[in-house]
């Protein structure tokens, strides 16, 4: 049985190392909904944020069904709701897209889904989906990190052939902790120091600790990108696409004004998990998708429906 080769092993050290990316970013480039410009953009920094994909009508449907999930699960004691440290307010909650209702649908939408099938190069699925809730005054921050490492150390995604989708669903301002993201990070992986804990996820959705990077990597990847640390600002209805491997994390939202987003990651079809390479058990399925994996079929217009429903 030939062995599986680890293309980016990480936590096997005790000293952080950084490696160049191997495989493309950009899987396809025949025509789709992004542009030439939206494309390179993307390519060159690892990220692209689209103003206004969703109007303003369609943002109050996905608004009031935020709410809807906050009052379903407030009191409600899962390991796919995640409260913040020190509060009962919550920070996530998880697979939304296994909802039969309004997030699954939103999951196949045409808009969010042939972006992703245009820069994977293929048909997609959902590995991950969640709704992330940065209350004002008490939404933590959470430190730097790429998505991947985790994803390919604790899930064992083989390669960076993923894509994150977070659509705003508040105004996310300079003030009240929105994502920064490292302009060119995706081109570099770095191999974090330390081990994985038995069981990691149950600590690390609340604050991550293994599988974070250090500091002069963070202070390298910072100086290759001319000093640049971006933020993803925008008016609710924006979607932000960016790459599994971008280095990104939040400050804390120390203003009155809270930040929300529904999070889908899309996966490549080819690109489905294997065995941890952390040689640990497979996190929960809530967390990393194996059981379902078929290839979306997008559906076109879907909110719109909604709308005209609530009216």
């Amino acid at each position: 049985m030939q062995e599986k080769v680890d293309l980016y092993p990480s936590r096997v050290k005790e000293t952080a190392t950084i490696m160049e990316r191997k495989g493309p970013i950009v899987y396809s480039r025949e025509k789709g909904p992004l542009d030439r410009e939206e494309v390179a953009f993307y390519e060159a920094n690892g990220y692209v944020m689209l103003e206004r994909l969703f109007q303003e009508d369609e943002v109050q449907v996905m608004a009031n069904q935020l709410d809807e999930v906050m009052k379903q699960n407030q009191e409600r004691d899962s390991d796919e709701v995640i409260k913040e440290p020190d509060s009962n307010e919550i920070r996530s909650v998880f697979e939304v897209h296994k909802d039969n209702g309004f997030f699954e649908m939103l999951s196949k939408h045409e808009r969010i889904v042939a972006i992703a099938e245009q820069l994977l190069g293929s048909q997609v699925y959902i590995n991950q989906s969640r709704i992330n809730f940065k209350p004002g005054f008490k939404g933590k921050e959470f430190f730097w990190h790429s998505d991947f490492e985790t994803w390919h150390v604790e899930d064992g995604m083989p390669k960076m052939r993923a894509v994150s989708c977070s659509i705003i669903l508040t105004d996310n301002y300079e003030f009240n902790g929105p994502l920064m993201l490292i302009p060119g990070s995706h081109k570099w992986y770095v191999s974090c120091a330390g081990t994985t804990p038995d069981n990691h996820y149950k600590s690390s959705l609340k604050q991550q600790v293994a599988g974070t990077p250090d500091h002069t990597s963070l202070q390298w990847l910072t100086e290759q990108a001319g000093g640049r640390i971006d933020r993803a600002t925008g008016p609710a209805g924006s979607v932000l696409f960016f790459e599994c491997n971008t280095m990104h994390g939040s400050n804390a939202n120390l203003s009155p004004y809270p930040r929300s987003n529904v999070f889908f990651v899309f996966n490549s079809i080819e690109n489905q998990l294997q065995a941890p390479y952390s040689g640990k058990q497979p996190r929960p399925e809530f967390l990393a998708n194996r059981d379902s994996i078929t290839p979306i079929q997008p559906v076109k217009d879907s909110i719109a429906q909604h709308v005209h429903a609530t009216k």
